[in-house]
């Protein structure tokens, strides 16, 4: 079984660490964020957890601007609420100047109703993690928490959506203004089929539209957003889950799907493991053999896959002192596993010579 590459890990430009809620994603997020920033790495963390569990962590109010926490770390905590807020003033913003005064009654209605749509919430999520991803070169480093299936799924979907959103729209500009021209560079089978293709090499506005401008700009930040995740060397993924069943076979889920859309998996770190001395104690027994039974199973599922274990920790991981404590101890297991990995190879090569 391989091991999680520490160093190789903090090397990308965007970490996604995500996995099943409660299996203690949010404080590996935090302390190989405090890992990175201490050995130089000048970090972006962003959780999109509504349950704001990041500012709970560290003990220091978090919000939608970056706040430094610490030397080379700055954090953002997004709620899906603000962000649905802001994206709605901003598209009300956009329209008004282009709607009749006798059609802004209905425009108002609309936006209020799309307030309580489904998958509302969300979009106004992705929306902003594309913009977090397009400024990323102003980090070394952007660690997600986050959980990354169904959000990096649609972002990987969404180009394909823009565009066959927007050549609709342009069709109809087509017809009454003559933009044939623009429509050509949106043409659905040209790229639609292929998601991640090139853009267009189009400017945003290229439409001369204030109203169309907008849509091209996101559709080709959506098409960057996709490109980044499914560049091995900029992005990978790391998960996290607990020794149980459940945890186990979502992960297994997840990483299917994202292997299957190209995304590079940075391994599956297993947290929360007993010690061999729980085979002591009655009630921990059983939950030891349970957890040794998941263990194996995932040594199996994952075999093409690095892999780590955390011991369960004695304490709950909140406060700066806290981090850097789960932070110290979570650089060992990776960093030893890593070493021994590498004895053994040496080992192997001498016993073979």
């Amino acid at each position: 079984m391989a091991s999680i590459d520490l160093q190789s890990l903090l090397r990308h430009r965007l970490l996604m660490v995500g996995g099943k809620g409660g299996v203690g994603k949010t404080s590996i997020a935090a302390s190989l964020a405090l890992i990175a920033a201490k050995r130089g790495r000048r970090t972006l963390l962003v959780s999109t957890d509504p349950a704001h569990n990041l500012s709970d962590i560290f003990q220091v109010p978090l919000g939608p601007d970056s706040k430094t926490i610490a030397h080379n770390l700055d954090a953002v905590e997004l709620s899906p609420e603000r962000e649905l807020d802001e994206y709605l003033e901003s598209i009300r913003k956009q329209m008004l100047p282009h709607v009749a005064v006798g059609m802004r009654p209905a425009l108002e209605r609309q936006l209020q109703s799309t307030r309580h749509s489904p998958g509302a919430e969300e979009a106004a999520l992705l929306e902003r993690i594309t913009y977090l991803m397009d400024q990323r070169e102003e980090y070394d480093l952007l660690i997600f928490d986050t959980a990354p299936t169904g959000h990096t799924l649609r972002l990987l979907s969404l180009p394909q959506t823009m565009a066959a959103w927007s050549a609709g729209l342009l069709a109809q500009k087509q017809r009454s203004k003559g933009l044939a021209s623009l429509l050509a560079h949106l043409d659905p089978g040209r790229d639609i089929n292929n998601p991640l293709a090139e853009p267009e090499k189009r400017q945003p506005g290229a439409s001369n539209s204030p109203v169309l401008a907008p849509m091209e700009a996101r559709e080709q930040r959506f098409r960057r957003a996709a490109k980044c995740l499914t560049d091995t060397t900029e992005s990978t993924f790391l998960f996290v889950m607990t020794p149980e069943r459940l945890p186990l076979l979502e992960t297994g889920r997840a990483v299917k799907a994202l292997s299957e859309k190209g995304v590079s998996i940075a391994g599956v770190l297993c947290n929360r493991v007993l010690p061999p001395q729980a085979e002591t104690v009655g009630f921990l027994k059983a939950v030891l053999h349970q957890q040794r039974t998941v263990l194996a199973e995932s040594e199996r599922v994952f075999k093409k896959i690095p892999q780590g274990q955390l011991a369960l920790m004695e304490n709950a991981v909140a406060g700066r002192e806290g981090v850097e404590l789960f932070a110290k101890e979570l650089e060992q297991v990776l960093d030893g596993a890593l070493k021994q990995s590498v004895e053994a190879g040496r080992s192997s090569a001498d016993a073979a010579g």
